[in-house]
């Protein structure tokens, strides 16, 4: 994220930039809530110091993570959240798992990832297998929690975290490659045939779990899709820095 950082502050001289680096490499497979929580306490101390407001960027994995800080820690004061090419709905690829998963198989990834020690791995906690939807409600700890999908366990704090923010940006494209599908970066996501439901047909819109329909409604959710940008490429593209992250950065 480096480049960004640098790009923000070529654009807003004198601007605090922070990049939260903590879990790299095989740190990134830390479970989903450790990560949330290290970096919520240092956004939340981060925040205190800057009352008029401050903007969150994730990237990736990040975004997701971001998002769970948003709502475990929504008494922050983000102003506006950038999800740049982010797992959101999930994901159900393993084209990116193959350096530590190497016989790793999108459709069998369930009876690793749906069991207590799966849910020891980030991307165990978002594993999203369309066809194992039991399983994956009784076995993953993070994201249908954070989507308040388990009509037992909604948590009124996770809605109120998102329709506090001035802005929520999430862009995503088909060429991506690694989110998968990559319609997962603007919240849609397959059915049980496999076939893609976007955000607005899907029950986290229309039922409001999480606030994405009153952000909507309030022209405060943005959503924004390129082509022929790769995973790795999104963070370092000038022409989306520029034309779709910067501008969101008053």
């Amino acid at each position: 994220m480096a480049f960004l950082e640098k790009r923000i502050k070529e654009v807003h001289p004198n601007t605090e930039v922070v990049i939260c680096d903590y879990f790299n490499g095989l740190g990134s497979l830390e479970p989903m809530w450790s990560q949330v929580n290290k970096i919520g306490q240092d956004l939340m101390a981060f925040s205190s110091k800057h009352p008029e407001g401050i903007h969150l960027i994730g990237y990736s994995q990040g975004g997701l993570i971001a998002r769970g800080i948003l709502e475990n820690f929504s008494n922050h004061n983000v102003k506006t959240f950038i999800s740049l090419s982010s797992p959101q709905a999930g994901q159900y690829g393993t084209k990116f798992l193959h350096v530590w998963f190497p016989e790793l198989i999108t459709e069998t990834a369930y009876k690793v990832f749906y069991t207590v020690t799966g849910q020891f791995f980030s991307v165990g906690n978002y594993w999203n297998d369309p066809h194992k939807q039991e399983l994956y409600r009784n076995y993953s700890v993070f994201l249908p929690y954070i989507n308040n999908e388990i009509a037992s366990r909604r948590d009124p704090s996770y809605y109120n975290g998102l329709v506090k923010l001035e802005n929520m940006v999430l862009i995503g494209g088909p060429d991506d490659e690694v989110i998968t599908p990559w319609q997962s970066s603007i919240f849609g996501y397959y059915n049980s045939n496999e076939e893609i439901e976007y955000l607005r047909d899907r029950a986290i819109y229309k039922e409001d779990f999480i606030g994405l329909k009153t952000l909507d409604r309030e022209k405060k959710l943005k959503i924004i899709i390129q082509r022929g940008v790769k995973h790795l490429a999104w963070r370092k593209n000038i022409t989306i820095i520029d034309n779709d992250i910067i501008p969101h950065l008053n």
